[in-house]
């Protein structure tokens, strides 16, 4: 069976993006970017909720043909362009678009179909609601948090509306000195 992985940055005190939804505090640079990139090459299929998919789509398949590219951008750009996409979202109804699939109901129906497909991992970026929604599902395997060195006081939080307990095991940890970000690896007991 396939695994969702969820990979979302967040802050010391919780939260995954501001009250406006501002990321402004978020760490990121070459060594988080290298490591995650040796996950996303693990997953070919990427998940998101609508506002993640906007900003993702604004962005991604064109990054690479900006003037002077990052070697994040361009492994990046590749990656995205080429893996299958799936939106959990109701006013994106009918969006056809190529590599695209939007789900709009019975989501915990059909993510499950989808984890029974042969495949790599179903890896999901941000996407808080998203995340949130499955995982009243127990459709989440595995969380890669990167904790950030700062306290923002209120926001969007990582998790909410958890109805049951639900057991974590460590299997990693891993330390960025250049930012003080934490990744901490988790999979569902």
């Amino acid at each position: 069976m396939r695994r969702i992985v969820s990979f979302m940055h967040v802050s010391l005190d919780g939260f995954v993006a501001g009250p406006a939804g501002e990321m402004d505090w978020i760490s990121v640079g070459d060594e988080i970017f290298d490591f995650a990139a040796q996950r996303t090459n693990e997953a070919d299929t990427a998940l998101y909720g609508r506002v993640t998919y906007e900003l993702m789509d604004g962005y991604w398949p064109t990054a690479a043909d900006h003037p002077n590219p990052s070697k994040h951008d361009i492994e990046h750009s590749q990656w995205y362009n080429n893996v299958d996409k799936i939106v959990l979202s109701n006013t994106l109804k009918g969006l056809k678009k190529d590599k695209t699939t939007v789900i709009s109901d019975d989501i915990a129906g059909k993510i499950s179909a989808l984890k029974q497909l042969p495949g790599k991992e179903i890896i999901m970026f941000g996407s808080p609601g998203a995340t949130q929604s499955l995982m009243q599902h127990q459709l989440v395997d595995e969380f890669w948090l990167f904790v950030n060195p700062v306290l923002i006081g209120e926001g969007i939080p990582l998790f909410k509306n958890i109805r049951e307990r639900v057991g974590l095991k460590l299997l990693a940890s891993t330390s960025f000195p250049d930012s003080g970000v934490v990744c901490l690896h988790y999979e569902k007991k």
